[in-house]
Protein backbone atom coordinates (compact mmCIF):
# COMPACT_ATOMS: atom_id res chain seq x y z
CA UNK A 1 0.00 0.00 0.00
CA UNK A 2 1.11 3.52 -0.64
CA UNK A 3 0.44 6.77 1.05
CA UNK A 4 -2.05 9.29 0.10
CA UNK A 5 0.69 12.08 -0.84
CA UNK A 6 2.58 9.38 -3.06
CA UNK A 7 -1.03 8.42 -4.47
CA UNK A 8 -2.03 11.95 -5.59
CA UNK A 9 1.39 12.39 -6.72
CA UNK A 10 1.12 9.44 -9.00
CA UNK A 11 -2.25 10.85 -9.98
CA UNK A 12 -1.57 13.96 -11.16
CA UNK A 13 1.18 12.59 -12.76
CA UNK A 14 -1.20 11.29 -14.95
CA UNK A 15 -2.64 14.38 -16.56
CA UNK A 16 -1.38 17.87 -18.01
CA UNK A 17 -2.94 21.26 -18.49
CA UNK A 18 -5.31 21.37 -21.55
CA UNK A 19 -5.16 23.44 -24.92
CA UNK A 20 -6.64 27.35 -24.09
CA UNK A 21 -9.62 28.29 -26.53
CA UNK A 22 -11.20 31.98 -26.40
CA UNK A 23 -15.24 32.39 -25.48
CA UNK A 24 -17.51 34.94 -25.59
CA UNK A 25 -17.75 36.86 -22.43
CA UNK A 26 -21.47 35.65 -21.70
CA UNK A 27 -20.37 32.33 -22.31
CA UNK A 28 -17.58 32.22 -20.06
CA UNK A 29 -19.18 31.41 -16.16
CA UNK A 30 -17.35 28.70 -14.62
CA UNK A 31 -14.47 28.18 -16.70
CA UNK A 32 -11.08 28.72 -15.68
CA UNK A 33 -9.24 31.60 -16.71
CA UNK A 34 -5.55 30.30 -16.58
CA UNK A 35 -3.98 33.96 -17.65
CA UNK A 36 -4.30 37.35 -15.69
CA UNK A 37 -6.75 39.60 -17.71
CA UNK A 38 -5.64 43.08 -17.65
CA UNK A 39 -8.14 46.29 -17.33
CA UNK A 40 -8.00 48.32 -20.98
CA UNK A 41 -9.28 51.29 -18.71
CA UNK A 42 -9.85 52.91 -15.61
CA UNK A 43 -12.84 52.64 -13.41
CA UNK A 44 -14.77 54.81 -13.18
CA UNK A 45 -12.66 56.24 -15.92
CA UNK A 46 -13.13 59.89 -14.97
CA UNK A 47 -13.95 61.79 -11.58
CA UNK A 48 -17.68 60.84 -11.22
CA UNK A 49 -20.73 62.13 -9.13
CA UNK A 50 -21.74 59.76 -6.15
CA UNK A 51 -25.03 61.77 -5.57
CA UNK A 52 -27.70 63.67 -7.71
CA UNK A 53 -26.81 67.16 -6.66
CA UNK A 54 -24.75 70.02 -7.67
CA UNK A 55 -21.29 70.64 -8.72
CA UNK A 56 -19.02 73.68 -7.28
CA UNK A 57 -15.37 75.08 -6.55
CA UNK A 58 -13.63 74.99 -3.69
CA UNK A 59 -15.84 74.48 -0.01
CA UNK A 60 -18.17 76.91 -0.50
CA UNK A 61 -20.10 78.05 3.30
CA UNK A 62 -23.64 77.73 4.28
CA UNK A 63 -25.27 80.39 3.58
CA UNK A 64 -23.45 80.73 0.18
CA UNK A 65 -25.87 81.51 -3.31
CA UNK A 66 -24.71 80.40 -6.20
CA UNK A 67 -25.72 80.77 -10.03
CA UNK A 68 -26.49 77.10 -12.11
CA UNK A 69 -24.81 77.65 -15.45
CA UNK A 70 -25.87 73.81 -17.06
CA UNK A 71 -26.65 70.03 -16.50
CA UNK A 72 -24.44 67.09 -16.82
CA UNK A 73 -26.23 63.44 -16.43
CA UNK A 74 -24.60 60.13 -17.21
CA UNK A 75 -23.31 59.47 -20.29
CA UNK A 76 -23.34 63.50 -21.23
CA UNK A 77 -20.47 65.48 -19.76
CA UNK A 78 -20.94 69.67 -19.58
CA UNK A 79 -17.75 70.80 -20.96
CA UNK A 80 -17.26 73.79 -19.99
CA UNK A 81 -15.22 75.14 -17.26
CA UNK A 82 -17.03 75.55 -13.94
CA UNK A 83 -15.75 78.89 -11.77
CA UNK A 84 -16.05 80.22 -8.24
CA UNK A 85 -19.39 81.42 -7.69
CA UNK A 86 -20.88 78.42 -10.01
CA UNK A 87 -22.84 75.56 -9.62
CA UNK A 88 -23.59 72.40 -12.27
CA UNK A 89 -26.57 70.70 -11.28
CA UNK A 90 -25.57 66.61 -11.75
CA UNK A 91 -26.55 63.52 -11.45
CA UNK A 92 -24.92 59.90 -9.92
CA UNK A 93 -22.41 58.62 -12.46
CA UNK A 94 -22.30 62.16 -14.37
CA UNK A 95 -18.47 63.21 -14.99
CA UNK A 96 -17.92 66.21 -12.73
CA UNK A 97 -17.07 69.41 -15.18
CA UNK A 98 -13.17 70.91 -15.10
CA UNK A 99 -12.68 73.02 -12.23
CA UNK A 100 -14.94 71.39 -10.00
CA UNK A 101 -14.06 69.12 -6.60
CA UNK A 102 -16.66 68.71 -4.57
CA UNK A 103 -21.03 67.82 -5.24
CA UNK A 104 -23.47 69.25 -2.93
CA UNK A 105 -26.70 66.81 -2.37
CA UNK A 106 -29.75 68.18 -3.77
CA UNK A 107 -30.96 67.88 -0.08
CA UNK A 108 -28.66 70.14 1.04
CA UNK A 109 -29.63 73.34 -0.94
CA UNK A 110 -32.37 75.59 -2.08
CA UNK A 111 -33.45 76.19 -5.81
CA UNK A 112 -34.68 78.87 -7.06
CA UNK A 113 -34.49 79.45 -10.73
CA UNK A 114 -30.88 79.27 -11.93
CA UNK A 115 -29.43 80.21 -8.07
CA UNK A 116 -28.81 78.05 -5.34
CA UNK A 117 -28.28 78.85 -1.54
CA UNK A 118 -26.50 76.06 0.81
CA UNK A 119 -28.68 75.22 3.87
CA UNK A 120 -27.10 75.19 7.34
CA UNK A 121 -25.90 71.97 8.34
CA UNK A 122 -25.18 70.85 4.89
CA UNK A 123 -22.96 67.18 4.23
CA UNK A 124 -19.48 68.50 4.13
CA UNK A 125 -18.26 64.77 2.32
CA UNK A 126 -17.16 65.53 -1.47
CA UNK A 127 -19.84 62.97 -2.96
CA UNK A 128 -17.00 62.15 -5.66
CA UNK A 129 -16.08 58.67 -7.01
CA UNK A 130 -12.54 59.69 -7.93
CA UNK A 131 -11.02 58.56 -11.53
CA UNK A 132 -9.65 54.39 -10.85
CA UNK A 133 -11.56 54.38 -7.49
CA UNK A 134 -12.57 50.40 -8.64
CA UNK A 135 -9.50 49.74 -11.01
CA UNK A 136 -6.61 51.21 -12.83
CA UNK A 137 -5.72 50.86 -16.16
CA UNK A 138 -3.25 48.04 -16.96
CA UNK A 139 -5.04 46.77 -13.16
CA UNK A 140 -4.94 42.68 -13.49
CA UNK A 141 -7.39 39.96 -12.83
CA UNK A 142 -5.59 36.57 -11.53
CA UNK A 143 -6.11 33.78 -13.42
CA UNK A 144 -9.04 31.63 -11.27
CA UNK A 145 -12.53 29.44 -12.24
CA UNK A 146 -14.74 32.91 -13.72
CA UNK A 147 -17.63 33.30 -11.06
CA UNK A 148 -20.62 35.85 -12.11
CA UNK A 149 -19.00 38.90 -10.18
CA UNK A 150 -15.88 37.92 -12.16
CA UNK A 151 -17.89 38.12 -15.34
CA UNK A 152 -18.81 41.91 -14.25
CA UNK A 153 -15.41 43.28 -13.37
CA UNK A 154 -14.18 41.52 -17.28
CA UNK A 155 -17.05 43.58 -18.67
CA UNK A 156 -15.75 46.76 -17.20
CA UNK A 157 -12.71 45.94 -17.88
CA UNK A 158 -13.60 45.91 -21.39
CA UNK A 159 -12.77 42.21 -22.44
CA UNK A 160 -15.88 40.66 -24.64
CA UNK A 161 -13.60 37.30 -25.12
CA UNK A 162 -11.91 35.96 -22.61
CA UNK A 163 -9.26 32.89 -23.20
CA UNK A 164 -10.29 30.11 -20.85
CA UNK A 165 -8.49 26.27 -20.83
CA UNK A 166 -10.58 23.90 -22.44
CA UNK A 167 -13.14 21.93 -19.94
CA UNK A 168 -11.83 18.13 -18.99
CA UNK A 169 -14.01 15.72 -20.41
CA UNK A 170 -14.73 12.94 -17.60
CA UNK A 171 -16.52 10.12 -17.83
CA UNK A 172 -18.39 8.80 -15.78
CA UNK A 173 -19.00 4.90 -15.53
CA UNK A 174 -21.02 2.54 -12.27
CA UNK A 175 -20.24 -0.72 -12.16
CA UNK A 176 -22.22 -3.64 -11.03
CA UNK A 177 -25.03 -5.74 -11.51
CA UNK A 178 -26.77 -4.84 -8.25
CA UNK A 179 -26.98 -1.18 -9.59
CA UNK A 180 -30.21 0.60 -11.39
CA UNK A 181 -30.45 3.73 -11.45
CA UNK A 182 -32.75 6.48 -9.83
CA UNK A 183 -36.85 5.61 -10.71
CA UNK A 184 -36.24 2.33 -11.63
CA UNK A 185 -37.75 -0.67 -9.89
CA UNK A 186 -34.68 -2.78 -8.12
CA UNK A 187 -35.16 -6.48 -7.54
CA UNK A 188 -34.80 -7.60 -4.13
CA UNK A 189 -31.18 -8.04 -4.61
CA UNK A 190 -30.38 -4.46 -5.60
CA UNK A 191 -29.64 -1.33 -5.17
CA UNK A 192 -30.06 2.40 -5.98
CA UNK A 193 -26.98 3.82 -7.93
CA UNK A 194 -26.06 7.07 -6.26
CA UNK A 195 -22.46 7.71 -6.62
CA UNK A 196 -22.17 9.21 -9.93
CA UNK A 197 -24.67 11.93 -9.06
CA UNK A 198 -22.68 12.95 -6.38
CA UNK A 199 -19.15 13.02 -8.55
CA UNK A 200 -21.09 14.43 -11.42
CA UNK A 201 -21.99 17.69 -9.48
CA UNK A 202 -18.71 17.49 -7.79
CA UNK A 203 -16.51 17.88 -10.97
CA UNK A 204 -18.67 19.87 -12.60
CA UNK A 205 -18.23 22.70 -9.83
CA UNK A 206 -14.79 22.43 -10.90
CA UNK A 207 -15.13 23.84 -14.24
CA UNK A 208 -15.31 19.73 -16.02
CA UNK A 209 -17.68 18.66 -18.22
CA UNK A 210 -19.16 15.07 -17.37
CA UNK A 211 -20.19 12.30 -19.54
CA UNK A 212 -22.69 9.68 -17.63
CA UNK A 213 -22.51 6.74 -19.05
CA UNK A 214 -24.69 3.78 -19.00
CA UNK A 215 -23.97 1.34 -15.95
CA UNK A 216 -21.82 -1.42 -16.68
CA UNK A 217 -22.71 -4.91 -16.11
CA UNK A 218 -20.15 -7.60 -13.86
CA UNK A 219 -19.27 -8.95 -17.38
CA UNK A 220 -16.23 -8.20 -19.67
CA UNK A 221 -18.78 -7.69 -23.32
CA UNK A 222 -20.51 -4.73 -20.94
CA UNK A 223 -17.48 -3.43 -19.64
CA UNK A 224 -15.82 -3.57 -22.68
CA UNK A 225 -19.44 -1.92 -24.71
CA UNK A 226 -19.17 1.12 -21.37
CA UNK A 227 -15.45 1.47 -22.14
CA UNK A 228 -15.47 2.31 -25.77
CA UNK A 229 -18.35 4.73 -25.23
CA UNK A 230 -15.73 6.52 -23.11
CA UNK A 231 -13.26 6.96 -26.55
CA UNK A 232 -12.31 10.99 -26.47
CA UNK A 233 -12.63 11.73 -22.78
CA UNK A 234 -9.68 13.31 -21.11
CA UNK A 235 -10.11 11.28 -17.50
CA UNK A 236 -12.60 7.70 -17.22
CA UNK A 237 -14.12 7.54 -13.51
CA UNK A 238 -15.18 4.18 -12.53
CA UNK A 239 -17.19 2.96 -9.28
CA UNK A 240 -17.11 -0.22 -8.12
CA UNK A 241 -15.26 -3.54 -9.00
CA UNK A 242 -11.99 -2.17 -8.61
CA UNK A 243 -11.09 -4.65 -6.22
CA UNK A 244 -9.70 -8.29 -6.37
CA UNK A 245 -13.16 -10.26 -6.48
CA UNK A 246 -13.78 -13.11 -8.73
CA UNK A 247 -17.00 -10.68 -10.08
CA UNK A 248 -14.25 -7.40 -9.42
CA UNK A 249 -13.16 -7.24 -13.56
CA UNK A 250 -12.78 -3.43 -13.95
CA UNK A 251 -8.84 -3.62 -13.48
CA UNK A 252 -8.77 -6.72 -15.52
CA UNK A 253 -10.46 -5.32 -18.25
CA UNK A 254 -8.78 -2.02 -18.36
CA UNK A 255 -5.56 -3.70 -18.32
CA UNK A 256 -6.72 -5.51 -21.44
CA UNK A 257 -7.64 -2.84 -23.45
CA UNK A 258 -4.19 -0.86 -22.73
CA UNK A 259 -4.29 0.38 -19.31
CA UNK A 260 -0.95 0.64 -17.47
CA UNK A 261 -1.91 0.59 -13.91
CA UNK A 262 0.55 3.23 -11.46
CA UNK A 263 -1.25 1.86 -8.01
CA UNK A 264 -3.88 -0.15 -6.67
CA UNK A 265 -3.76 -0.33 -2.87
CA UNK A 266 -3.76 2.53 -0.62
CA UNK A 267 -3.14 3.18 3.06
CA UNK A 268 -6.20 5.37 3.86
CA UNK A 269 -9.66 4.62 4.92
CA UNK A 270 -12.37 4.91 3.40
CA UNK A 271 -10.93 4.29 0.00
CA UNK A 272 -8.02 1.71 0.14
CA UNK A 273 -8.83 -0.10 -3.17
CA UNK A 274 -8.43 2.57 -5.57
CA UNK A 275 -6.92 1.85 -9.34
CA UNK A 276 -4.84 4.70 -11.49
CA UNK A 277 -3.44 4.53 -15.00
CA UNK A 278 -3.81 5.74 -18.05
CA UNK A 279 -5.65 3.66 -20.68
CA UNK A 280 -5.23 4.83 -24.55
CA UNK A 281 -5.09 8.61 -24.36
CA UNK A 282 -7.07 8.99 -21.04
CA UNK A 283 -5.92 9.13 -17.58
CA UNK A 284 -8.38 6.64 -15.52
CA UNK A 285 -9.37 6.38 -12.14
CA UNK A 286 -11.15 3.22 -10.54
CA UNK A 287 -12.67 4.29 -7.37
CA UNK A 288 -13.96 2.38 -4.88
CA UNK A 289 -17.80 1.37 -4.90
CA UNK A 290 -19.14 2.34 -1.62
CA UNK A 291 -20.31 5.98 -1.55
CA UNK A 292 -18.81 7.55 1.28
CA UNK A 293 -15.28 6.17 0.23
CA UNK A 294 -15.97 6.67 -3.89
CA UNK A 295 -16.81 10.54 -2.61
CA UNK A 296 -13.57 11.13 -0.07
CA UNK A 297 -11.14 9.66 -3.15
CA UNK A 298 -12.78 12.17 -5.81
CA UNK A 299 -12.30 15.36 -3.01
CA UNK A 300 -8.60 13.78 -2.54
CA UNK A 301 -7.62 12.74 -6.39
CA UNK A 302 -9.89 13.48 -8.50
CA UNK A 303 -10.34 17.41 -8.13
CA UNK A 304 -6.46 18.35 -7.61
CA UNK A 305 -6.64 16.51 -11.28
CA UNK A 306 -9.25 18.68 -12.81
CA UNK A 307 -7.68 21.36 -11.34
CA UNK A 308 -4.10 20.56 -13.24
CA UNK A 309 -5.85 19.93 -16.51
CA UNK A 310 -7.61 23.55 -16.03
CA UNK A 311 -4.07 25.09 -15.66
CA UNK A 312 -4.59 25.90 -11.65
CA UNK A 313 -1.33 27.07 -9.99
CA UNK A 314 0.84 23.88 -8.39
CA UNK A 315 -0.31 25.16 -4.88
CA UNK A 316 -3.68 24.26 -5.39
CA UNK A 317 -3.08 20.79 -6.86
CA UNK A 318 -3.78 19.18 -3.34
CA UNK A 319 -6.25 19.35 -0.45
CA UNK A 320 -4.98 22.15 2.22
CA UNK A 321 -5.97 20.35 5.57
CA UNK A 322 -7.11 23.35 8.06
CA UNK A 323 -6.72 23.14 11.94
CA UNK A 324 -10.22 22.65 14.31
CA UNK A 325 -10.07 22.09 17.91
CA UNK A 326 -11.52 18.41 18.91
CA UNK A 327 -15.50 18.72 20.73
CA UNK A 328 -14.84 15.38 22.00
CA UNK A 329 -11.65 12.53 22.04
CA UNK A 330 -11.12 10.37 19.45
CA UNK A 331 -9.51 6.98 19.90
CA UNK A 332 -6.21 5.76 18.59
CA UNK A 333 -6.02 5.52 14.88
CA UNK A 334 -4.64 2.45 12.77
CA UNK A 335 -2.28 2.07 10.23
CA UNK A 336 -3.93 3.96 7.43
CA UNK A 337 -4.78 7.55 7.45
CA UNK A 338 -8.64 7.68 8.43
CA UNK A 339 -11.00 10.40 6.72
CA UNK A 340 -13.17 10.43 8.96
CA UNK A 341 -16.82 12.13 8.67
CA UNK A 342 -17.30 15.32 11.17
CA UNK A 343 -19.15 18.05 11.76
CA UNK A 344 -17.78 21.38 11.98
CA UNK A 345 -18.85 24.65 14.24
CA UNK A 346 -17.70 27.68 14.66
CA UNK A 347 -16.31 28.80 17.80
CA UNK A 348 -14.31 31.54 18.99
CA UNK A 349 -10.33 31.00 18.52
CA UNK A 350 -10.63 27.60 16.03
CA UNK A 351 -13.74 25.59 15.02
CA UNK A 352 -15.02 22.81 16.80
CA UNK A 353 -14.78 19.49 15.09
CA UNK A 354 -16.92 16.15 16.45
CA UNK A 355 -16.60 13.22 14.11
CA UNK A 356 -19.46 10.64 13.88
CA UNK A 357 -19.77 7.86 15.67
CA UNK A 358 -21.07 5.63 12.61
CA UNK A 359 -17.55 5.87 10.44
CA UNK A 360 -19.00 2.54 8.10
CA UNK A 361 -18.32 3.79 4.40
CA UNK A 362 -21.56 2.93 3.14
CA UNK A 363 -23.47 4.88 5.11
CA UNK A 364 -24.69 8.08 3.20
CA UNK A 365 -27.07 9.66 5.51
CA UNK A 366 -24.00 10.51 7.98
CA UNK A 367 -21.86 11.50 4.98
CA UNK A 368 -25.01 14.31 3.75
CA UNK A 369 -24.53 15.10 7.93
CA UNK A 370 -20.84 16.12 7.45
CA UNK A 371 -19.44 19.37 6.68
CA UNK A 372 -15.72 18.43 7.20
CA UNK A 373 -13.40 15.06 6.98
CA UNK A 374 -11.22 14.81 10.33
CA UNK A 375 -7.91 13.25 9.19
CA UNK A 376 -6.33 11.00 11.40
CA UNK A 377 -2.57 10.13 10.56
CA UNK A 378 -1.53 6.68 10.36
CA UNK A 379 -0.66 5.00 14.17
CA UNK A 380 -2.02 8.72 15.93
CA UNK A 381 -2.31 8.48 19.86
CA UNK A 382 -5.71 9.16 20.68
CA UNK A 383 -6.69 12.49 20.97
CA UNK A 384 -8.49 14.30 23.70
CA UNK A 385 -11.20 17.05 23.76
CA UNK A 386 -9.51 20.45 23.19
CA UNK A 387 -6.47 19.23 20.89
CA UNK A 388 -6.02 20.58 18.17
CA UNK A 389 -6.09 18.48 15.03
CA UNK A 390 -6.53 18.59 11.31
CA UNK A 391 -9.60 18.56 9.17
CA UNK A 392 -10.50 19.39 5.07
CA UNK A 393 -13.76 20.83 4.48
CA UNK A 394 -16.43 19.27 2.31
Amino acid sequence: MISVEEALQHCLALVAPLDEETVPLSQAAGRYMPQAAVAGRAQPPFDASAMDGYAVVGNPPAGSTLTVVGEAGAGHRWCGQLELGEALRIFTGAPLPSGSNRVIIQEDVIRSADRITIKDGADSATHVRPKGQDFQEGQALTPRLLRPTDLALLAAMNHPRVLVTRRPIVALIATGDELVMPGEIPADDQIIASNSFALKAMFEAEGAEVRLLPIARDNEPALRTVFGLAAGADLVVTTGGASVGDHDLVGRVAQDLGMERKFWKLAMRPGKPLMAGRMGGAAMLGLPGNPVSSIVCAHLFILPMIRKMLGHAVDCLSVQPRKARLAEAVEQNGPRTHYMRARLVEAEGLPRITAFARQDSSLLTVLADANALLIRPIGDVERSAGEVVDYIPI
